[in-house]
């Protein structure tokens, strides 16, 4: 099992709220209870729509301070 948070931010997060996501083994089903096809999100390049749906999204909202990027994996 896994856990992946991929975050990012340069102060402003772009046209989304969205700093990045925290996944788990439990991401694609919330996704697919929520009504969201992880399948589809990859064919359209469109994960901010389906991990919002699955609740995995990590929103900070404006932080004014460039914090780069941040992967962490946790395996357990």
């Amino acid at each position: 099992r896994m856990t992946i948070l991929a975050a990012g931010t340069d102060g402003t997060d772009g046209p989304t709220d969205a700093a990045g996501a925290i996944v788990d083994a439990g991401s694609v089903g919330r996704g697919a209870a929520a009504g969201a096809d992880a399948r589809q999100a990859l064919r359209d390049n469109d994960a901010y729509r389906f991990l919002g749906a699955s609740g995995d999204l990590l929103v900070s909202g404006p932080t004014r301070t460039n914090l780069l990027d941040l992967y962490v994996v946790l395996r357990s």
